[in-house]
């Protein structure tokens, strides 16, 4: 990209006298400090970015994860991993610039803050993390949108040959389909121009989460009361009842999908990097976070505790698709469509900063080579003309690919949201927050402050560690029964 600098001599060196002046200014208003053209992301295409990364498909197994823990213990972890994921995404924002939050140099991605605050191996070590995460997540919502089209298909069955027939229907035509379509979704170019996508997906997401808790709310009614116990799923022999080390694997298991619903920190600094300026990136930022986490904290508590009460210890993997709700099934398939929708625009919202990173990385690495450069034309009647290019294409379709492949041989919704939560809360959302904010802050070790970020990193650490342990203890349980590509 062309220096900003050289830009603006090249316009003045063509302009005379007060045209100069106007030529800066026209300049100045067109392009940021850093080059790109100017930023016109504000607060509430911002808050549309976090609502889609956060409200996801995580929101269907708050039900079972309460399950798991019960009444006391399921709340107060929904309100723990709110607190610490705001708290840290606060802390966050302001390593958007350095050295100085309002006046210092962008950095762009969570690597460039990552590399400017600890360094270039703590920026490879954020980089390999950050790029498997996104990748996993999209399997996850690979998997998580097939189920739903799936459930809309089994639900029709239903309805047509009654809620005990078998109604047995393959995932993998459906995981292709959402794979084809995202081939096409991720040849949009970059992350600015797809805030309408996002826009709609926040839509869907507020959509399927209110008719879950309106399901949820009538068939509490029809039943007359409330479901579920102080200890959740409870240790026995009974039919319902599970072994002690089963009732432990699935509790940690439950930690991962709760913190899978609120990993949005991975991609905060790129959501950031939209934001116009003024005012400064890091305090529209901050009140990004604020709407929200608080909104989607408000649903989470809701609909988990809700979904809970409705079914108790048996409340199914996904809320949506595990047919605890028959009727009315047109509305159960209603939210099922939003969830597809939701989940459409949501993997571009993830996979976005992966593509950019990726292909920035190559364009530096090979600056003369015409696959990776070369642009291509593309003229479409009615329409206006579209730029290709070879490698963008290539490698983007090759990511979908193999994403869609891994959701085939895996479909495990709870365990794979489980693993993935558990994989990326502690490093992304916790670990290097704080540890920028401790270097960009200069807090000296053994403060009181210094200490309680210490605590908090330690306390998440274990959390963290203890999810991944529950989530694999089940993806190694269910592969014991697992048939490669067999119906559901």
């Amino acid at each position: 990209m062309v220096n900003q600098m050289d830009k603006v001599d090249h316009k003045l060196s063509q302009a005379e006298g007060g045209s100069a002046g106007r030529c800066t200014s026209t300049y100045l208003d067109e392009y940021d400090d850093d080059g790109p053209p100017q930023r016109t992301g504000n607060l509430w295409t911002a808050s549309a970015h976090v609502i889609t990364a956060v409200i996801g498909s995580g929101i269907l197994s708050l039900a079972w994860s309460i399950a798991q823990l019960g009444w006391i213990a399921g709340p107060s972890c929904l309100i723990f991993f709110a607190f610490v994921t705001y708290y840290a995404s606060v802390l966050l924002t302001d390593c958007y610039r350095s050295p100085d939050p309002v006046y210092g140099k962008r950095n762009r991605t969570y690597m460039e803050a990552v590399r400017a605050n600890l360094g270039p191996v703590q920026q490879w070590l954020c980089g390999f993390v950050q790029c498997s995460m996104l990748w996993a997540t999209a399997v996850g919502y690979t998997i998580t949108a097939s189920t739903s089209m799936v459930a809309i298909k089994r639900s029709n069955c239903f309805h047509s040959h009654g809620k005990h027939s078998a109604c047995h229907v393959s995932n993998n035509p459906y995981m292709i389909g959402f794979g084809a379509i995202q081939i096409v979704f991720s040849q949009i170019p970059d992350f600015h121009r797809i805030w309408w996508l996002s826009i709609v997906a926040a839509v869907m997401s507020f959509s399927y989460s209110c008719i879950g808790l309106g399901l949820g709310i009538g068939k509490i009614m029809e039943s007359g009361h409330l479901h579920g116990t102080i200890g959740g799923v409870s240790v026995g022999n009974a039919v319902h009842e599970i072994s002690k080390e089963t009732k432990v694997w699935h509790a940690f298991q439950a930690l991962g999908s709760i913190a899978f619903a609120y990993s949005f920190s991975v991609i905060l600094i790129e959501i950031q990097d939209t934001l116009k300026n003024p005012p400064p990136e890091n305090k529209t930022m901050k009140k990004v976070t604020l709407i929200g986490v608080s909104t989607t904290t408000a649903f989470y508590t809701t609909i988990g505790c809700v979904g809970y009460a409705a079914f108790g210890n048996n409340a199914p993997g996904n809320l949506l698709t595990g047919f605890g709700f028959y009727n009315p099934y047109w509305l159960v398939d209603f939210a099922n469509a939003c969830v597809v929708v939701h989940l459409v625009g949501a993997y571009q919202v993830f996979c976005q900063p992966l593509f950019a990173f990726i292909e920035n990385g190559t364009s530096k690495s090979w600056p003369d080579n015409r696959f990776i450069h070369k642009d291509y034309v593309i003229y479409i009647p009615f329409h206006r003309p579209i730029s290709v290019n070879s490698f963008r294409l290539v490698m983007r379709t090759v990511f979908v690919a193999t994403t869609t492949l891994v959701a085939l041989l895996l479909p495990f919704f709870n365990d794979i949201v489980g693993l993935i939560g558990a994989y990326v809360f502690w490093p992304m959302t916790v670990y290097f927050p704080i540890a920028m904010y401790i270097n960009q802050h200069k807090v000296k070790p053994w403060t009181m402050r210094w200490a309680w970020l210490q605590f908090l990193t330690t306390i998440c650490l274990l959390v963290s560690l203890s999810a991944g342990l529950g989530s694999i203890a089940g993806i190694v349980r269910d592969l014991k029964h697992y048939v490669p590509f067999k119906s559901a």
